[in-house]
């Protein structure tokens, strides 16, 4: 007798909404000389399509209802963090007013600086969330995530002690942003599939840099002509250091817990792997709801969090940029790296320790320090740029952002040692190859 679920219906949904999703996230095309995936092409027409005034009116709006939604939600006073995050979103509210009217003290609008923020950062994100978030829908609703997560158990369980689903997250940030992946990393946390201890595994060491963002480091330091080299390693060398953090604390000492109590966990399949798989999805597909209201839901989820984030990489974003241009912060800094970067024989070493101790505050001002220096440094700190994750400007406030238990210190500890293994890994890859 056939299950109830094995219907032309639910394999439609299965198939097409998944294919078109898959599509849309993980194949990437060429448009006009660009290799990119649909959402970044997507993102690129809408900017290029309209005009600068609407963009910054949108990017306006959505700054004054970030900044004052925890004061009317009232919940800018629950903890420590969202208390400072809270004030950190006014600060941001108020910058990027001035940046969009062109108002304030002139060091603001050099290009490297308010300018860089508003264009390089806040300008994508604040399109790319709310339009992934759409097609997101298609990825994680109609039984994909649970197909692709019953065949990785074998892969995903050992190595990084995350469910086999957790495989779709890795793949949506390295190929569509940390922004994406988290947006993937909340939803499913919410409805109880992640334990707290999976859901930060995921977040702080999967969500990393796009590819997209990857190419634009490349062509910052002149690299690309080891491109394919630069993408693999990055690649294994990311998350290689993850497999090594999720076994050291803080994340380790994390709860294994659900946010509803009793979660919702990943059937372990030992045998007719694939043949559950289908079944399990095919279920999943038949228990779904119609694709406007899951449309709906994600396209909520996606403004609630671009309102959350962009006014947080502006206040962020810009105090680093200042602190780095300023101030010898990041030069002092440096010396916890020196001597690892000393040792292990990096060429330029401090160069390379204060890359290290800035790439906390921004994911692109590594790069922009190392642009004269040898090919080995420029590819180590590129590489570390990727492998370290974690960072003010963008990934933290994102991570804030969502439902999942974070706290700021275990964050920077977090990225500590991102940091230190990722030196120590790419180091001899350097030294080998190029």
């Amino acid at each position: 007798m056939a299950h109830s679920y094995i219907k032309f219906s639910n394999i439609f949904k299965l198939v097409f909404y998944s294919a078109v999703g898959a599509f849309m996230f993980f194949i990437p095309i060429t448009i006009d000389g660009k290799s990119s995936i649909m959402l970044d092409h997507i993102v690129t027409f809408l900017r290029g399509g309209i005009p600068p005034f609407v963009i910054h009116f949108y990017i306006a709006i959505i700054l004054v209802v970030g900044a004052t939604y925890p004061f009317v939600t009232r919940t800018w006073n629950k903890t420590i963090t969202s208390t400072i995050m809270s004030f950190l979103k006014v600060v941001g509210l108020i910058l990027g007013l001035m940046l969009i009217l062109g108002v304030g003290p002139a060091w603001m609008f050099q290009e490297d600086m308010g300018p860089f923020i508003l264009n390089a950062l806040v300008t994508p994100v604040s399109i790319l969330v709310p339009v992934g978030a759409l097609f997101l829908a298609l990825l994680v609703g109609y039984g994909l995530l649970e197909f692709i997560g019953i065949l990785m158990q074998p892969v995903m369980r050992p190595i990084f002690r995350t469910p086999g689903r957790s495989a779709i997250d890795a793949v949506a940030s390295f190929v569509g942003s940390y922004s994406i992946g988290l947006l993937v990393t909340n939803r499913i946390y919410n409805e109880g599939k992640y334990t707290k201890r999976e859901a930060i595994i995921v977040a702080t060491g999967f969500s990393t840099v796009s590819a997209t963002f990857m190419v634009v480091i490349a062509n910052t330091l002149d690299i690309m002509s080891i491109w394919n080299f630069y993408f693999w390693t990055s690649l294994v060398i990311t998350f290689t250091v993850t497999a090594i953090t999720t076994r050291l604390w803080p994340i380790s000492s994390t709860p294994d817990t659900y946010v509803n109590g009793e979660g919702d966990p990943e059937l372990v399949i030992e045998k007719d792997r694939l043949k559950t798989a289908w079944n399990e999805a095919l279920k999943v597909a038949d228990d779904s709801e119609p694709l406007y209201r899951y449309i709906l839901v994600s396209l909520k989820e996606g403004i609630q969090m671009v309102m959350s984030i962009l006014p947080t990489i502006l206040s962020v974003g810009l105090l680093g940029l200042v602190l780095a241009t300023y101030t010898p912060i990041f030069d002092l800094l440096g010396y916890i790296f020196y001597p690892i970067t000393y040792l292990l024989k990096i060429p330029e070493p401090l160069l390379v320790a204060k890359a290290s101790a800035i790439s906390i505050t921004e994911i692109f001002l590594p790069s922009l320090l190392v642009v004269g220096a040898p090919l080995m440094t420029k590819y180590i700190v590129a590489v570390l740029s990727v492998s370290s994750i974690l960072f003010f400007s963008a990934s933290i406030p994102s991570m804030l952002a969502t439902d999942i238990p974070f706290s700021v210190p275990k964050l920077v500890v977090i990225w500590f040692i991102r940091v230190v293994l990722t030196l120590m890994i790419t180091t001899p890859v350097a030294y080998l190859f190029l």
